[in-house]
């Protein structure tokens, strides 16, 4: 089966999935007292694990319309299909659209490229691509499908090989470059401990150069986050294994001549600053960076880190280490909004379900404030994404599993 045959597949899947799927549009409210601050949480959507998908790993993306865009990890009656969706903002609510169908399971966020489109990509496919792909979904070029709105079109931008372009795209967001170039890491491949790569192109023509293959000690293995920019054009990521002695690393990838050079600048001892960094990084407008890693700390829910440049190197922080059980803490990327940093923990929380936090400057430390902490009930549990903010200021996020279905929620916290 080739590109194009697997766009005819997929293409056809998804109309007939669309019936189905537009037929379950909902608006769906339903508001329950918060635990901090008077936050008012709302469930914006409940999976099914049917048409609509279900298990969504990653968070959404929110464009200036407030509307919600994001990935599930199955659809089509719970087989290895993944789909993109979209909850449209609505003066009553969100309305629910499936706007692509794709054979393999969809971890990564849908995130917007220059040119007005969404990406993402897969882990695997069961068919032509079982080492992964990046994927592209754009709006359709008709306007009504069979009497209903068109689904949005979906092609395969770039196949993964499992050798040295790389292994598994991991849970990270892509991101671009001025001139529109995307750049990602997977989880494994290369040397066997993953790569960070990029792509050029336009359109559906993309070439994929890895940019560095990790060698597991002591630069690092295994990264399951994405990378980010700094002003100077240098990518920084962390590793979930590997560095100096196991536990993981926060890593520097520098243009150097024709390549790029890998410089470690954090390796995580295992100890109180925690160990196992699979969410990924962000800056602040200062330059410092900020992350948390899932396991240790000296409350054993992971740690929330900061890492502050430094003459000939970086300093590292600890902001606050997290309570619960082991490999509970955050997944994903936090967020800095308003000077606070917010983030969720995967089963950490009152009822070991994750919950939501702020970390706020305070004096010469950071205080910590669980603003909802999910009961495993019709309001999810185990957040694995990242939240984000809307123009009005709400708190948007989603779990994998929990609600009325057990396929996961879309969630809101409002001030």
């Amino acid at each position: 089966m080739d590109l194009r045959q697997l766009r005819i597949l997929t293409t056809g899947l998804r109309v007939r999935a669309a019936t189905g799927a537009l037929a379950l549009a909902i608006v769906f409210m339903l508001t329950v007292a918060g635990t901090a601050h008077a936050q008012s949480f709302q469930l914006l959507y409940t999976f099914t694990g049917g048409l609509d998908g279900g298990q969504p790993y990653s968070g959404v993306t929110i464009n200036r319309g407030g509307d919600l865009f994001g990935t599930t990890h199955t659809g089509n009656q719970g087989t290895n299909w993944g789909q993109v969706y979209e909850l449209q903002r609505t003066a009553s609510g969100y309305t629910f659209a499936d706007l692509g169908l794709f054979d393999g399971t969809l971890e990564a966020p849908a995130v917007f490229g220059p040119n007005g489109t969404l990406y993402s990509s897969s882990p695997n496919n069961l068919t032509l691509y079982q080492h992964g792909y990046v994927l592209n979904v754009s709006p359709p070029t008709t306007t009504v499908c069979f009497n209903m709105p068109c689904l949005w079109e979906a092609t395969v931008l770039y196949g993964f090989s499992g050798g040295a372009d790389g292994n598994i795209p991991n849970y990270g967001s892509l991101i671009f470059d001025q001139a529109g170039n995307m750049y990602g890491a997977t989880s494994a491949g290369g040397h066997g401990n993953g790569v960070v790569y990029e792509m050029r192109g336009s359109g559906s023509h993309w070439m994929e150069q890895t940019l560095y293959s990790f060698a597991g000690s002591p630069d690092g293995a295994n990264p399951l986050s994405g990378v980010i920019f700094d002003n100077a054009g240098n990518l920084y990521g962390t590793t979930a294994a590997g560095g100096s002695s196991g536990n993981g690393a926060v890593y520097e990838l520098s243009p150097s001549g024709s390549g790029w050079t890998e410089r470690v600048i954090y390796s995580f001892t295992g100890g109180s600053d925690g160990s196992y960094p699979a969410a990924g990084l962000i800056f602040d407008q200062a330059g410092n960076l900020y992350g948390a890693t899932n396991v240790g700390g000296t409350g054993g829910g992971g740690t929330v880190f900061e890492l502050s440049p430094s003459e000939g190197g970086w300093t590292y922080s600890l902001l606050h280490s997290l309570t619960g059980a082991r490999a509970c803490g955050p997944w994903s990327a936090l967020v800095l909004h308003g000077g606070n940093l917010y983030g969720a923990t995967v089963c950490d929380g009152t009822n070991s379900a994750g919950n939501v936090f702020e970390l706020s400057p305070s004096g010469n430390g950071w205080t910590y404030s669980s603003l909802y902490d999910f009961t495993g009930g019709n309001d999810g549990k185990f957040p694995y994404g990242s939240v984000a903010f809307d123009t009005a200021g709400n708190l948007c996020g989603t779990t994998l599993r929990g609600g009325a279905e057990l396929q996961g929620v879309v969630w809101q916290i409002r001030p």
